[in-house]
């Protein structure tokens, strides 16, 4: 798009920058819309295993009952508590949404359609979206509020001992890949998985990586069954409890936003990005990008499914699973990939 505006007589720099800004404009406001979408998809989810109708009032078959919800919290009061630290009370729900959309610089939708195609895209995905716990901290924090602080306290143990385990899941696919890069990761699952199955879709090796990288990417989230730090039971509604109008709605926007890249992810380092699932010729007809939006949709159904059926852990056990169970795994994963490659391709 820069080459673009340079041919029709505009400076370098004035068209680096506005193309700049047209590729954030079109990768944000899509992501907003579908943020609000995918919650009224979830509703449905939750509802056909209650067996219940969900939302299907407010539009078509209650298509517009999420808009009706945010205009609703767009018109609400701010109220900020007397106690609260009323900067970093304010400040701390831009940090998480701004934390959330950030990170979509770096995927890849298809071979090309990428906002920022830099070659240590993986690393910079885990190192922006650890920025996320800055702003549940300050939230419970600020609000200077006993249930908020004790969730806040949950929020960055939770997401500390889940980083370490994804953090050794990514090191099993850079090992394979051999670049940080997405979408060089995305090209390095064509084939077939150790000569047994298409990789497109299926990586002998790293399968049961990706077993560790889904549910941890639902701990990272604060998503069921490790929606501890959200325990209306025990904590109220967590580090959003005093929050109110579009500071609340900041936090559900980034929330919602962190679980869409989750879903992206897991498309994207495991099941071939934008791939077809079979290297068919036919399957190349339909552009890379409706693929990859199958495959996000296909995980967010996983993650509605999940938290429609099951239990939350007590958190206990979810420090376990986490700290006895992931990091070991995941240890020996980096120890097994490391070997394979190692007798196949350096050999």
């Amino acid at each position: 798009m820069t080459g673009f505006f340079v041919s029709h007589g505009m400076e370098y720099g004035w068209a680096w920058f506005l193309a700049t800004i047209i590729g954030i404009l079109v990768i944000a406001l899509p992501l907003m819309l579908a943020v609000a979408m995918i919650i009224y998809a979830e509703r449905k989810i939750w509802a056909a295993m209650a067996l219940r109708r969900g939302p299907n009032v407010v539009g078509p078959w209650g298509l517009l009952q999420s808009f009706a919800d945010g205009l609703k919290v767009f018109l609400k009061e701010t109220i900020i508590p007397t106690s609260a630290n009323k900067g970093l009370f304010l400040i701390a729900p831009i940090v998480t949404f701004t934390v959330a959309l950030i990170v979509w610089a770096v995927v890849p939708f298809q071979a090309g359609v990428v906002l920022a195609d830099v070659n240590v895209g993986l690393l910079y995905i885990l190192a922006a979206s650890s920025l996320g716990v800055y702003g549940v901290i300050v939230a419970g924090w600020s609000s200077n509020s006993k249930y908020p602080f004790f969730s806040a306290l949950r929020a960055a143990a939770q997401m500390v001992s889940y980083e370490v385990s994804i953090g050794f899941v990514l090191i099993t696919v850079v090992l394979y890949a051999g670049t940080f890069n997405l979408s060089g990761i995305v090209l390095m699952q064509k084939g077939f998985g150790l000569g047994i199955v298409n990789a497109f879709g299926f990586n002998l090796l790293l399968f049961p990586m990706w077993v560790v990288f889904l549910i941890s990417s639902m701990a990272e989230t604060f998503r069921t069954p490790f929606d501890l730090v959200e325990a209306e039971s025990e904590l109220v509604a967590g580090h959003q409890t005093e929050y109110s109008s579009m500071s609340f709605a900041l936090f559900w926007l980034g929330e919602y936003a962190n679980v869409i890249l989750m879903c992206a992810l897991n498309a994207i380092i495991f099941w071939g990005g934008w791939l077809p699932p079979v290297d068919w010729a036919p399957l190349y007809v339909i552009p890379g990008i409706i693929w990859l939006f199958a495959k996000m949709l296909f995980f967010f159904f996983v993650f509605g499914w999940v938290k429609a059926t099951v239990p939350r852990y007590r958190y206990d056990q979810l420090m376990r699973l986490g700290w006895k169970i992931f990091l070991p795994l995941s240890l020996l994963f980096v120890v097994l990939v490391s070997g394979w490659l190692m007798l196949t391709r350096f050999t």
